[in-house]
């Protein structure tokens, strides 16, 4: 379990959940609502009509009902935050955050759904029997290895984005600032040694998507609470076990000796200087363990002042935040009807932040943050989640992969009137 929060934060955390209306969301009306002609409408007689319409076209829901631009948010418990399995009812709050923030940077509306089954095949039925509500599905706080395992039967099942957010939102914004990292060190993907800490959900989803910017597999080093993932653990452990390497026990600080990059989705506190110190020069260090990373930065930039470092940490530079990914990416997979989110969108999500991190940061995102200035560097790899272009970049970039890579039901077919679309959005 993860510490206690400070007793002030604490109660002001507890104040603002259950002060006022309890929680932190609620179902809006979007149509008149005021007059007997409205109520014929809204419901019945007039309402059969968009059912009729939706029998002889399934796709036409997306005309006459909210499911184009609702996700469900879906957890069953078992791995909440740092908390780990404390179950639905405990992890409400998380999802209802997670809602809150759908909506806040991208207008998604979101349901939250509890669910309690941990049975990783029963969970995939509700799911399914649920799909027809949504036009996406963000699968939230299920712990590995059955998170694997219930995502991608979802995927093949259905014919709406299905999206794990622990390990391809993590995965994506690691990408971005790694594609950012490696430009400013001067080093290339197809060149360095990356050694991974955690081959959980999210180090796994980290790992294959640092290979689809270019880092061969063969230069991914994975390691766990055992030390390096070694090759008589791999039919054991399918998912890690991609990244095996030879059967001699060898240990993290082994493994990080020469290494050019280092992702931690692990524990507070594993790696040490002299760890730091071993690794090539200017070396790039993703420290995301929350609340404590695995080395705190000024104790990595101690050992070696060359070093770039993110963490997932606000009051550090280069936050890994995963709300810089998922709002935007199923914005941009809902207006184009996309039926799933693909690797090719992945991608385009990752490249698109990145090349944002390099323009000019207006001064009222800085102000939002209490800074003079922001500029491309080793500490601004990663745009700021509160940057609105944020949403005029991803969302039209995740879309335009969408449909070039053939699962998009609906071509947008002027980006730059699609912008104009966003940012009208986001101003309601």
């Amino acid at each position: 379990m993860t510490k206690v929060l400070h007793s002030d934060l604490r109660e002001e955390s507890l104040r603002y959940h259950r002060e006022g209306r309890p929680g932190k969301i609620e179902i809006g009306i979007t149509k008149p609502c005021a007059t007997q002609r409205d109520l014929s409408l809204a419901y019945t007689p007039g309402v059969a009509e968009p059912c009729r319409e939706i029998v002889r076209d399934p796709a036409a829901a997306f005309d006459y009902t909210a499911r184009g631009n609702l996700v469900g948010v879906i957890t069953n418990g078992t791995a909440v935050l740092g908390l780990g399995d404390i179950g639905p009812l405990a992890g409400k709050p998380v999802m209802e955050g997670k809602a809150l923030l759908f909506k806040r940077f991208a207008d998604v509306d979101a349901f939250d759904l509890e669910i309690d089954e941990k049975n990783p095949a029963s969970l995939i039925e509700i799911v399914k029997k649920l799909a027809p509500t949504f036009g996406g599905i963000n699968l939230e706080d299920i712990k590995a290895p059955e998170c694997f395992e219930i995502e991608k039967a979802l995927i093949e099942a259905l014919d709406i984005p299905v999206f794990h957010d622990d390990q391809h939102g993590t995965a994506i914004i690691t990408a971005a600032g790694l594609i950012n990292a490696l430009e400013i060190a001067q080093k290339h993907a197809s060149d360095v040694k990356v050694v991974f800490s955690g081959a959980g959900a999210a180090g796994v989803a980290c790992a294959r998507m640092i290979e689809s910017i270019g880092v061969p597999l063969a230069n991914i080093w994975m390691c766990d609470k055992g030390g390096v993932v070694t090759q008589d653990r791999a039919a054991a452990e399918p998912y890690r076990g991609r990244y095996a390497k030879g059967n001699k026990p060898a240990t993290l600080a082994d493994a990080m000796r020469g290494a050019d990059v280092f992702v931690g989705v692990s524990a507070a506190g594993i790696v040490s200087q002299e760890m730091v110190k071993s690794m090539a020069a200017r070396p790039i260090i993703f420290a995301m363990a929350n609340p404590d990373p695995e080395i705190m930065p000024d104790l990595a930039r101690a050992a070696n002042l060359d070093a770039i470092i993110a963490t997932g940490r606000s009051d550090f530079p280069n936050q890994v935040n995963n709300v810089l990914g998922f709002p935007f990416i199923f914005r941009g997979a809902l207006d184009c009807a996309a039926r799933r989110i693909n690797e090719e969108m992945k991608r385009a999500a990752a490249e698109s932040l990145a090349q944002l991190a390099r323009q000019p940061v207006p001064a009222d995102v800085c102000k939002a943050y209490g800074v003079k200035s922001l500029e491309f560097g080793a500490d601004y790899i990663i745009p700021k989640p509160l940057d609105p272009r944020v949403l005029l970049w991803e969302a039209p970039a995740v879309a335009e992969a969408a449909m070039k890579s053939g699962v998009a039901r609906r071509q947008i077919k002027d980006m730059d009137e699609y912008r104009t679309g966003l940012r009208q959005r986001m101003r309601r």
